[in-house]
C-alpha cells in the first residue's frame, strides 16, 4: 500500500512573501505561516502555541501569492511535506523541513484600516489570532 503525505494548514503570514524567479521560467514563493493553538492550563489560564511553518509555492499559485498575499493575511494551504538535504561547507550533514503548497485559498477580506478593524473584532473571539 502507498503512503500518504499530506499537510492542511490554516494560519497568518509572518511577513510579505518571498517570489524569486528562476531562469528556468518557474516562479517560486517562500512565505512562513503561523498557526495558533489555544487552550486552557489546569489553572484555567489561556495559552497560545504558535508554531511556524516554512511555506513553499510554485509557478502560477507563486504569482498568485506574488500579486494578493501579505503579511498578516489569513490563507489556507493543502501541500505535502518535504524534506531537504545537503552538507554545509564543513562537510556536516543538514536538513529543511518546509511544506510544498499544491492548493491555497486566501481567507483574509481586504486591506483597509476598516476592513482590518472588523477582522480583529471577529477573531478577538475566536482565540485564533495572532498579535500582528
Amino acid at each position: 500500500m502507498a503512503g500518504v503525505n499530506k499537510v492542511i494548514l490554516l494560519g497568518r503570514t509572518g511577513q510579505k512573501p518571498e517570489v524569486r524567479r528562476l531562469e528556468s521560467g518557474s516562479v517560486v514563493a517562500k512565505l512562513n505561516l503561523a498557526t495558533t493553538e489555544t487552550y486552557k492550563d489546569k489553572n484555567g489560564n489561556r495559552i497560545d502555541n504558535t508554531e511556524w511553518h516554512d511555506v513553499e509555492i510554485w509557478d502560477g499559485l507563486a504569482k498568485v501569492v506574488e500579486q494578493y498575499v501579505k503579511k498578516g493575511d489569513m490563507i489556507y494551504i493543502e501541500g505535502k511535506i518535504k524534506t531537504d538535504k545537503w552538507e554545509d561547507k564543513e562537510g556536516n550533514p543538514r536538513k529543511t523541513v518546509k511544506i510544498r503548497a499544491i492548493n491555497m485559498t486566501m481567507l483574509s477580506k481586504g486591506n483597509s484600516a476598516e476592513q482590518q478593524s472588523q477582522d480583529d473584532n471577529m477573531n478577538a473571539d475566536d482565540n485564533s489570532d495572532l498579535p500582528f
